[in-house]
């Protein structure tokens, strides 16, 4: 079995197994020794507050059964988060510049933070400007599951407020190097993104920001993988 040394990623690796591929549920199609987190990301909403105005004004029953989406269709979303090749939730997410109501945003993170404690897997967050609203919804769900910020590209304050709340940080091609310093090895991961840096790069990289060697620092967040996502 591979460890996911990349821990979020649109692309398919060059070696099976060797990264958590994101997926949204309808796009879900898992390759031979794959591993994947699926979700439904804020930015996909827009189009389903769009769907939700027109079945409001149109008061057609069957006009709001056709304006339904697959993509929020939960139990689906259960189903494949059940999968023994899925290893988290995600990408959830609060985003202030996208265009979904805020509302809408948080009833589906907290749906899918709900799910997470269902199967028992990691959420991967995506947050953009709405760190009040995550820390809201954090103190309401209690979860037992890990919490992850993908792609960590705040200051050092921000990286410490996180942390203080129990969040894990991972970091990608472009990050504060203050704030890269900050996570004990126990709440560090890296990842790719939609970066095609090698990960290998990104490990050599982070190495020489924390001030230790690439074989520590790839052993420590090996360590954190598994039991992040393999609870070994």
């Amino acid at each position: 079995m591979n460890i996911p040394i990349d821990i979020h990623t649109h692309h398919l690796p060059a070696e099976a197994g060797t990264a958590i591929v994101n997926c949204l549920p309808q796009d879900f199609r898992p390759q031979p020794g794959g591993w994947y987190s699926v979700g439904i990301h804020p930015w996909t909403l827009a189009g389903e507050h769009m769907r939700d105005s027109v079945a409001i004004r149109t008061h057609d029953p069957m006009q709001q059964l056709a304006t339904q989406s697959p993509s929020l269709d939960y139990d689906f979303l259960l189903r494949l988060l059940q999968h023994p090749q899925v290893l988290a939730v995600g990408e959830a997410g609060l985003d202030k510049l996208t265009a979904a109501p805020l509302s809408l945003q948080t009833e589906v993170f907290r749906r899918q933070a709900v799910l997470a404690e269902e199967v028992g897997k990691p959420l991967i967050i995506h947050l953009v400007k709405a760190v009040d609203e995550l820390l809201k919804l954090k103190r309401e769900l209690h979860p037992s599951v890990p919490w992850i910020i993908h792609g960590f590209r705040g200051k050092a304050a921000l990286a410490s407020e996180l942390l203080r709340h129990g969040f894990y940080l991972s970091f990608g091609e472009k990050y504060q190097a203050e704030a890269l310093r900050l996570p004990p090895t126990n709440r560090l991961l890296l990842e790719t993104d939609e970066s095609r840096v090698p990960i290998d790069t990104l490990y050599e990289q982070a190495a020489l920001v924390r001030g230790i060697s690439v074989e520590e620092c790839r052993k420590s967040t090996e360590k954190t993988i598994n039991m992040v996502f393999f609870r070994q």
